[in-house]
């Protein structure tokens, strides 16, 4: 039996993400780290660590946007999928998620800290997860508007405006 998106939207109970695609968390540890135990980037206590499944559907993306922690994929089923990650230090890296080891495709991949990062799927459909720590906060999202990155950007117009839906 081939899943389809319906399936896992249902299965799973995911919702929309204000960045595309739809996600469900499906861990956050009880545990938590105190503010003043982590970098000024954070205003306030974080959980040690959330996970959540996301998936991306073909004809969407995830628009670009950062948030203050790590952030590590995991591929679980369906179609590779494509991260575009815009660096601190002003560096593009494209990186491939994916089961296709041949095809330079990853089954984990991390996008660091303060990076601006989009994905889209590269066929029907892209079912992974996402593991954040210090633990994700939406306090600590912050989606990008296209005419400020394309200003710390100005190599990578074309796939700003692509990813960015304001």
């Amino acid at each position: 039996m081939s899943l389809t998106i319906q399936q896992l939207i249902e299965f799973y109970q995911l919702l929309p993400h204000p960045e595309g695609g739809y996600y469900k968390e499906t861990y956050r540890s009880s545990e938590s780290i105190p503010s003043d135990c982590l970098s000024e980037r954070f205003n306030g206590k974080r959980n040690c660590s959330t996970a959540i499944y996301f998936l991306l559907a073909e004809n969407s993306f995830s628009a670009f946007h950062r948030i203050q922690s790590d952030e590590c994929w995991h591929f679980y089923a369906g179609d590779a999928v494509d991260i575009h990650v815009l660096h601190i230090n002003g560096n593009y890296e494209l990186i491939k998620l994916g089961s296709n080891i041949e095809m330079g495709e990853q089954f984990q991949a991390i996008v660091p800290a303060g990076a601006w990062f989009a994905s889209k799927t590269n066929g029907q459909f892209s079912f992974v997860g996402c593991t954040v720590s210090p633990g994700f906060d939406f306090a600590d999202f912050e989606l990008a508007k296209a005419s400020e990155l394309a200003e710390q950007f100005p190599d990578q117009l074309a796939l700003i405006q692509h990813f960015c839906r304001t």
